[in-house]
């Protein structure tokens, strides 16, 4: 049994095919998927799917990318919705910022500002957030400890192994792994994930990004979880299926309506 924290079922690359994406991904053991809301624009894409589906739920959020597209308005209204389960994702990346220097400035602080209004915004509705962190983590850190975001938790999608986030492990925040963890050049994940607290590990694909070894280059989807939780559990020392057990009953925990579908 293995849960999917995050994967863009709504991404475009999707609509040709999603009913054999999701039936493969059940072959393989997935029982549950989560479409992060990184765009406003796709949203209402992504609850027609999570109704159509009992297995997928979303989550209403803007990506630092986006931040022009806030509107609390409209993501409070998804966020009222039953299968609507988290906030994000959202998060702070300054891999992209402009070359100018007063627009860098600018771009930070608004970036900071939109952050800190989805952190408020998932305290104000109670549910956890899908946090997203690009070169970018001591100011992340930072805003989620300032911001007590620790009263909801969350995940930090795609963790990128800097071991000064361990500590929100502290503050109910869970450490998203996917595909990075096999790559053939990977060091820091692979040497941080077993400094991880284990009652704190979730797999995610990000498909249709971050294809896992040996798929790399090729359209990701939920299916490859498999090959993420088996290359976990050999660094951890541990049997496939103890693992996706563990990282299930990790997933239900922090993304507790789950529960309905009865997999722990």
């Amino acid at each position: 049994m293995i849960v999917d924290t995050h994967c863009h079922l709504d991404d475009a690359r999707f609509d040709e095919d999603l009913d054999a994406v999701i039936e493969r991904a059940k072959e393989a053991g997935v029982k549950a998927f989560i479409i992060p809301g990184a765009d406003p624009d796709t949203l209402d894409k992504a609850s027609k799917i999570a109704e159509k589906y009992d297995e997928v739920f979303y989550a209403a959020g803007v990506h630092p990318y986006d931040i022009s597209k806030y509107d609390e308005a409209f993501l409070a209204k998804h966020l009222e919705h039953p299968k609507c389960i988290a906030v994000g994702e959202c998060g702070l990346d300054y891999y992209r910022l402009p070359e100018d220097e007063a627009e860098r400035h600018e771009n930070i602080a608004e970036q900071k500002r939109v952050f800190a209004a989805q952190i408020e915004l998932a305290k104000r509705f109670g549910k956890p957030l899908i946090v997203h962190i690009r070169d970018a983590s001591a100011d992340s850190l930072q805003m989620l400890l300032e911001y007590e975001a620790g009263k909801v938790g969350g995940v930090l999608h795609c963790y990128n192994a800097d071991e000064q986030l361990l500590k929100l492990a502290d503050h109910g925040f869970y450490y998203g792994i996917g595909g990075v963890l096999t790559f053939k050049n990977a060091k820091k994940l692979p040497h941080v994930l077993p400094k991880i607290p284990e009652d704190r590990l979730v797999v995610e694909t990000d498909a249709p990004y971050l294809t896992p070894h040996p798929y790399r280059g090729k359209r990701n989807e939920p299916a490859y979880t498999k090959l993420v939780v088996e290359k976990m559990a050999k660094i951890l020392q541990m049997g496939v299926d103890e693992t996706e057990i563990l990282t299930t009953r990790n997933a239900t925990r922090l993304f507790e309506p789950l529960a309905i579908l009865g997999l722990i």
